[in-house]
């Protein structure tokens, strides 16, 4: 038979607090015991050893005097001289011990038979001359007072347990609760409601919290990526549009050219378009795959290193475009970070192209690498138009092309696939203005 996970939860509130019952009583009734039995054992010494210096200093009379005076004083005394064979001679006891008379600091058990006698008893045996001195008091006492704390102690176990069982149930109401607003939130979410989220109670501090921060922020990812899925699948659709009509133009063209001249040239923009759209479809498989690499597969290397390989890369490249490409790195060693080096040569590379594309003939193009606290900075910067403020959202979205920038080719994925790397080490992608032009920068936290 399956049990429900809010039963499970509350037999083991139950059960916790049965077992923790169980072992406070257990604990209590042992020390007590062992408490009691120590006060019986330390009593029945003193007590012995009063009544053999009675006898040392006043004989047999002096101790059947105090023997007599002690049980007037309390009724569980027992105090007895009896013989070798074991026969009460004077005193409080039984007619006759049930165990031979033999020397003891301290035993309980049945001094005699019947009712009076059968009963157990805490005493000390001592010799008296020949005969012995039987010493001590009846468990009486304190067999009451022990069935008292049982009892008490029982009763505790059973509030414990009705305890338990009202805690478990309010426990498994709270995580049933908790559990079913998460539930409903990834349900809604399941049926299309990208909007829902789960929230926090209270500080937002404990784990149910925790998971549905955790679980928000993976239904934001996930709403961020639809978002952009539909934008991606919109600007496909509108902006290959385009491209394909114009390969269909230049193929008609070219089969109903006459002419090899109008044929060739035909073909030749048939080539440049079909690139145009195997460039588009490369950066967006870039792109998509940047978003795929694990954490994992991020490893430690020398960013500044990285810096100096692109910057002899495309060193030669500005100056035949006619730039001045400069380096700036830090004075002081930069510690290896775990990046994925083929994607952030991949941004960098694209930061620069755009920035050699919008720099102008006589610019200039600087590629750094600063350390600021808690981050690295990669920054690509030129002396070009820049972009306005209100502008640069619209330039980092996917396919996003300002109007100074349609007459250029380009597919505006450029951005949009610096900004998925820079996400993928947990960093971003700022744009600022270098007055004039503009910088872009990688941030990558430490």
């Amino acid at each position: 038979m399956r049990i429900s996970i809010t039963a499970r939860l509350a037999l083991l509130a139950v059960l916790l607090s049965l077992i923790t019952s169980l072992a406070l009583a257990a604990l209590i009734w042992q020390q007590t015991h062992d408490d009691a039995i120590e006060a019986l054992r330390r009593d029945t010494v003193q007590q012995t050893d009063a009544f053999v210096a009675v006898y040392r200093s006043g004989g047999v009379a002096a101790l059947a005097k105090a023997i007599s005076d002690a049980e007037a004083d309390d009724d569980s005394v027992v105090a007895a001289v009896v013989d070798a064979r074991g026969v009460r001679l004077l005193g409080v006891g039984p007619d006759r011990l049930a165990f031979a008379p033999a020397a003891e600091a301290f035993r309980i058990a049945a001094l005699g038979t019947g009712e009076d006698w059968g009963r157990e008893a805490g005493v000390a045996v001592r010799p008296l001359g020949r005969d012995w001195l039987v010493s001590g008091r009846l468990l009486d006492d304190w067999e009451r007072a022990q069935r008292t704390i049982e009892r008490a102690l029982l009763l505790a176990v059973l509030l414990s347990i009705v305890l338990g069982v009202g805690g478990g149930l309010v426990l498994t109401r709270y995580v049933t609760r908790r559990i079913d607003r998460i539930a409903g939130a990834v349900d809604a979410v399941a049926a299309g409601d990208l909007g829902r989220r789960i929230g926090t109670e209270g500080g937002g501090g404990d784990a149910f919290d925790r998971l549905s921060q955790r679980i928000d922020g993976m239904l934001d990812r996930i709403d961020r990526l639809m978002a952009e899925l539909r934008i991606v699948t919109d600007s496909i659709a509108h902006d290959l549009r385009s491209p394909i009509a114009r390969l269909r133009a230049r193929a008609e063209a070219a089969v109903t050219a006459t002419q090899p001249q109008q044929r060739d040239a035909a073909l030749a923009g048939l080539i440049a378009e079909t690139e145009l759209v195997m460039r588009m479809l490369a950066v967006l498989l870039e792109i998509s795959r940047s978003e795929a690499v694990p954490r994992d597969a991020l490893v430690p290397f020398d960013p500044a290193a990285l810096v100096e390989e692109i910057a002899d890369l495309y060193a030669p490249v500005a100056e035949d475009a006619g730039l001045r490409f400069r380096v700036a790195l830090p004075p002081v060693p930069v510690a290896p970070l775990a990046m994925h080096r083929e994607l952030l040569s991949q941004a960098l590379a694209n930061l620069i192209d755009n920035a050699m594309r919008h720099a102008g003939q006589g610019g200039e193009i600087s590629l750094s690498l600063t350390v600021e606290p808690g981050a690295l900075h990669f920054s690509v910067a030129d002396r070009g138009p820049g972009i306005p403020a209100d502008d640069r959202a619209q330039a980092l979205a996917r396919f996003g092309r300002l109007d100074q920038a349609r007459s250029l080719p380009g597919a505006g994925l450029g951005l949009a696939l610096v900004e998925s790397v820079a996400r993928l080490h947990g960093g971003r992608l700022e744009l600022g203005d270098n007055a004039p032009g503009l910088v872009a920068t990688i941030v990558v936290p430490v």
